[in-house]
């Protein structure tokens, strides 16, 4: 045999033993699909169609958002979970859908290990609010009087096993409070709750909670995370405020499902961190309150070992609880 015809056949063999590298070469050959699973106009759907229209440009190829909402969200992570690992279905989940609900359902997947971490893209952090005529104008005043008012004082929640109860939860545990959960069907009755006076007190994201701040309808506490929001900058930080350490967070990130060739996620998180330098991506993302992670964070591996301290930080908090979601 030529030396020639030998070296070809020995090429072929090789790209014939390596389907998965040839595959991974040539994605995105084919639209691919961003799960988010919340109903649409949700912050984890424009989150993703922010996104989405930035990946399209980037890497020449569709990317069509498809909103899978239900269980919190646990049925649109599910159907990730179940896909091929080829780069063509991914989740655009958030906190709750990849930490609490771990916590609160039996889901029939791992939401750390049945995933590949792929860029953790932005946050807001809980906002502690009151309605308009509490006695207590500031966050240390707040815990007093809860304490003197344990057997009256509420706190209304978007629903049960939600962020907002869950940071509730949390807030009781670090400043030694007992009070009552009054659910709502949702962030926007809550709100209207709150502004009607049917309950004390609530954390909230900052989207529903700044407007009636900024109006002067309800009172803000404080901001938990390290630094202020600039939407509300003369709103202290729980550190600020005398209750450190009161941090949470509900942030937003991409998976692929487990399996997923590392040349994919390497051209995708690529794609992702040059997405989130963008400036009309950071100036829409600072619209909805949302805080974009620094590069050196958005690394696949970054995003892995977040998850997993969130999961062992909040697990035993949820599971203490008991939170029962019906």
């Amino acid at each position: 045999m030529k030396p020639s015809r030998r070296k070809f056949l020995h090429l072929a063999a090789g790209a014939a033993a390596l389907p998965g590298i040839a595959r991974a070469q040539a994605w995105p050959a084919r639209p691919v699909t961003l799960v988010a699973p919340f109903p649409a106009g949700g912050p984890v759907d424009t989150i993703a169609r922010i996104l989405a229209e930035h990946l399209q440009r980037a890497l020449g190829q569709t990317f069509i958002v498809e909103d899978i909402a239900g269980a919190a969200g646990s049925i649109g992570v599910g159907r990730v979970a179940r896909a091929a690992p080829d780069g063509y279905t991914l989740s655009v989940g958030q906190w709750s859908t990849h930490v609490a609900n771990a916590a609160i359902y039996k889901l029939p997947y791992d939401t750390l290990t049945d995933f590949q971490p792929i860029a953790l893209l932005s946050s807001n952090p809980g906002l502690i609010v009151g309605r308009k005529d509490l006695p207590a104008n500031n966050l240390r005043e707040l815990v007093a009087w809860l304490k003197a008012n344990s057997a009256k004082a509420t706190q209304g929640t978007p629903g049960a096993g939600g962020f907002g109860h869950i940071g509730g939860v949390f807030f009781q545990k670090v400043t030694g409070t007992n009070y009552q959960f009054v659910p709502y069907r949702g962030a926007a009755p809550m709100i209207a709750g709150l502004l009607a006076s049917q309950f004390d007190m609530a954390i909230d994201t900052p989207t529903t909670s700044i407007p009636q701040i900024l109006g002067g309808a309800i009172k803000g506490f404080a901001v938990m995370s390290k630094t202020r929001l600039a939407a509300v900058p003369d709103l202290p930080t729980v550190d600020e405020a005398g209750i450190p350490g009161l941090y949470l967070l509900q942030w937003n990130a991409v998976w692929a499902p487990k399996g997923t060739p590392a040349e994919i996620v390497t051209r995708l998180n690529k794609a992702i961190v040059v997405a989130m330098a963008d400036p009309s991506v950071r100036q829409k993302l600072a619209d909805l309150g949302q805080e974009i992670y620094p590069p050196d964070q958005q690394t696949p591996e970054a995003l892995g070992a977040f998850q997993k301290a969130e999961l062992d930080k909040w697990g035993p908090i949820i599971t203490a609880a008991n939170i029962k979601v019906e």
